[in-house]
């Protein structure tokens, strides 16, 4: 990826981005969720490599489903 992840503040501005491609976008927003990215002693929070602040995981799994069009979280069946 030529652009850093840090260039990002939330993972909706990776999804309005207008020139990246959709799976540039899962791309980058699969490597904020990843447990790489977990903050210690608070698992529901992601801080990319080089980001200012950490990013809920719902926001990042959220940005991701509305990629597929999906608008509301999925439920437990």
């Amino acid at each position: 990826m030529s652009q850093p992840v840090s260039r990002y503040l939330h993972p909706f501005d990776i999804v309005a981005h207008p020139t990246l491609e959709p799976e540039v976008k899962r791309a980058i927003l699969a490597s904020w969720a990843s447990d790489r990215s977990a903050v210690e002693g608070a698992p529901a929070l992601r801080k990319p490599s080089g980001a200012r602040h950490p990013v809920p995981i719902d926001d990042i799994l959220a940005a991701l489903r509305s990629l597929d069009g999906e608008r509301s979280p999925p439920t437990l069946q």
